[in-house]
C-alpha cells in the first residue's frame, strides 16, 4: 500500500521486497483474468493485493473489540 508523505501531501511508494508465491487452478485463473478486464485493471498485481488488504483490514475492523461487547 502506499504511504502518505506528511510534509508534502504526495504518496511515498514503499520498496516490496516480500515475495509470496500463490498457485491457482484454471478456474480461478480464469476468474481473476475476466475480472481484470472487465474492471479494466491493467497490472493484475496490484489488484490482487489491493483486493487481499482490503479484505483482511475489513476482517481486522469487524473482529475488533468494541466498548460494548
Amino acid at each position: 500500500m502506499k504511504q502518505r508523505n506528511s510534509s508534502s501531501g504526495k504518496f511515498k511508494r514503499q520498496p516490496r521486497n516480500h515475495p509470496i508465491t500463490v498457485l491457482l487452478n484454471d478456474s480461478e485463473m480464469r476468474t481473476i483474468t475476466r475480472y481484470c478486464e472487465r474492471y479494466k485493471y491493467s497490472n493484475r498485481s496490484e489488484m490482487i493485493r489491493q483486493t487481499l488488504i482490503h479484505a483482511i483490514l475489513k476482517k481486522f475492523d469487524k473482529d475488533s473489540p468494541t466498548l460494548f461487547d
